[in-house]
């Protein structure tokens, strides 16, 4: 008989199918391609647009970005393109690594084990390639 197939992946299989009659390039799409077509923000920008654009006392872009990650891990980190590009944002507006790594962690507690450890490996994802990009 044919080989037996889960609702998933014949789903899967039929959206990839899909995606090639429309576009034949989308073949071989990368999402990480795509989030390096997006240049970080420069820190001023995001003091501008995310932090203290309201109220003068109120948050930095650092710390409502390292908030936004918190959420994003709470959510299960499911989406992986925001948690990742949220941490090269936080890195720009001046987190260091471990204070990435605490938020992440800190939310362990409320979003449990696994989706603390999926946001950790997608922050150390971006840690891993801005090392290598500081090396070249």
């Amino acid at each position: 008989m044919s080989d037996a197939k889960t609702p998933f992946e014949l789903m899967m299989q039929q959206a990839q199918e899909m995606a090639k009659a429309f576009n034949p390039a989308l073949s071989s799409f990368d999402p990480k391609g795509f989030e390096k077509m997006w240049p970080t923000m420069p820190k001023d920008a995001m003091e501008m647009w995310f932090g203290k654009g309201i109220s003068k006392d109120g948050l930095d872009a650092k710390t409502r970005l390292l908030l936004t990650l918190a959420g994003l891990t709470m959510q299960g980190a499911q989406a992986d393109t925001q948690v990742r590009m949220t941490v090269r944002h936080a890195l720009a507006a001046g987190a260091t690594k471990d204070e990435i790594a605490e938020t992440i962690a800190q939310m362990s507690m409320f979003a449990g084990i696994p989706a603390m450890t999926r946001a950790m490996e997608l922050a150390r994802d971006v840690m891993e390639d801005d090392k290598k990009d500081d090396e070249t």
